[in-house]
C-alpha cells in the first residue's frame, strides 16, 4: 500500500473511531459523586449522610443537652430540584430527665422538604462577576406522639420556608440565609456566615481537596416573634421576651477528608454564644429545659459520613 492510501486509511479510521467514541460519549452517563447525566447535563444526584452531635443546637440554644444521631438523604433532579428528608434520633435519656419523656433510640423529629436549587455563574449571565448558589425551599417538622412526654398528645409540628444565597468562589464565601416559620411562632431568623476553604492535602486538577479545613463565623438575627416563641423574660412566671435582636453567635472550625469520589468525611468542632445582646442573653441562660441558668456559652463536636452517587 502506498504511504498516501496508508495515510488516508489512517484518517478514515482515526474519524470513524472519533465519530464512535462521540456517540458512545453522548447520552447517558454515570459517575460516583456526581450521579446522573445525559450529554453532560446532570439528570440525577443522589446524597446520603449520617451525622453525630454531641448536643441538640437551635439558634444557638441547646434543644437537647446529649448526643444525636441524624441519618439524612437527598435526590437532586436536573440540578434545579432537590427532595431531601433527615431523622433526628435522641441517643439518651435526656428527655426523661428534662420533663418530656425517654426517647433514648427513638426519633424525636422528622423533617422532609422541597427545594428549588441551583448554581449560576457567568456561563448563565454574562453580568455576574462570581458564582451565586441560590436556594428557597420549604420543610414540615414533624415530631412524633412521644414528644408529648407520654401523655399521648402530638409535640407542635410546624412548617419553614427558607430562602438561602451563597457566594461560593469570594475568599470569605458568604452565605445569607432567611428562614420563617409559618405555623408554630410565626418567626424569623436571618443569618449571615463567611469562612475561608483553605486545602490542606491537594486534589487531582478540578477535585476537591483530599484534606481540608474551614474556619468560619456566622451571627443570626431573631425578630420578636422568634424570640418571644423561644426566651422568656421570666422564666419562673413564664413571661415571654417580647424582643427582637441579634441572637447566636458561632465560631466553627470543620475538617474534611475527601476519602474517595463521591464518599467524605467530616469533623467539626463550634462555639455559640449569644455577645451582642444583653437581654437575649440573659434569657437563654434559662432556656436548656434541664435548668443549667449560669451560662449562655455551649461548645459541640460532631462527626459526619456523606456519600454521593
Amino acid at each position: 500500500m502506498h504511504a498516501k492510501q496508508m495515510m488516508m486509511a489512517l484518517c478514515a479510521a482515526g474519524l470513524a473511531f472519533g465519530a464512535f467514541a462521540e456517540e458512545e460519549a453522548a447520552g447517558y452517563a454515570w459517575a460516583p459523586g456526581e450521579g446522573l447525566s445525559y450529554n453532560g447535563k446532570p439528570l440525577l444526584a443522589t446524597e446520603l449522610g449520617l451525622s453525630f452531635d454531641s448536643k441538640f443546637m437551635s439558634y444557638g440554644l441547646v434543644d437537647n443537652d446529649e448526643p444525636i444521631l441524624t441519618p439524612s438523604a437527598k435526590v437532586t433532579f436536573a440540578d434545579w430540584v432537590e427532595l431531601g428528608v433527615e431523622t433526628i434520633f435522641d441517643m439518651t435519656k435526656y428527655g426523661k430527665k428534662a420533663g418530656y419523656g425517654n426517647r433514648a433510640g427513638r426519633y424525636q423529629e422528622l423533617d422532609p422538604g422541597i427545594s428549588l436549587v441551583h448554581a449560576f455563574s457567568g456561563d448563565d449571565f454574562e453580568w455576574l462577576p462570581t458564582k451565586v448558589e441560590f436556594s428557597i425551599g420549604y420543610m414540615y417538622e414533624y415530631h412524633p406522639r412521644s414528644m408529648g412526654g407520654g401523655t399521648g398528645e402530638p409535640g407542635d409540628d410546624t412548617q419553614f420556608v427558607s430562602l438561602e444565597v451563597g457566594l461560593p468562589d469570594l475568599w470569605i464565601e458568604p452565605k445569607f440565609q432567611y428562614e420563617r416559620d409559618i405555623d408554630r411562632d410565626n418567626g424569623t431568623y436571618l443569618q449571615l456566615e463567611i469562612g475561608h476553604t483553605f486545602a490542606l492535602v491537594g486534589g487531582e486538577e478540578g477535585a476537591d481537596p483530599v484534606l481540608a479545613v474551614r474556619p468560619s463565623i456566622s451571627q443570626g438575627f431573631g425578630n420578636a416573634q422568634r424570640v418571644r416563641g423561644y426566651l422568656c423574660k421570666d422564666w419562673d412566671e413564664e413571661i415571654p421576651l417580647d424582643h427582637a435582636g441579634l441572637m447566636d453567635t458561632c465560631a466553627k472550625g470543620e475538617l474534611t477528608w475527601n476519602i474517595a469520589s463521591g464518599l467524605s468525611l467530616s469533623a467539626y468542632v463550634a462555639y455559640y454564644d449569644f455577645l451582642f445582646d444583653s437581654r437575649i442573653r440573659e434569657a437563654s441562660r434559662g432556656y436548656e429545659a434541664r435548668g443549667r441558668n449560669d451560662e449562655s456559652w455551649n461548645f459541640v463536636t460532631g462527626v459526619a459520613l456523606t456519600a454521593s452517587f
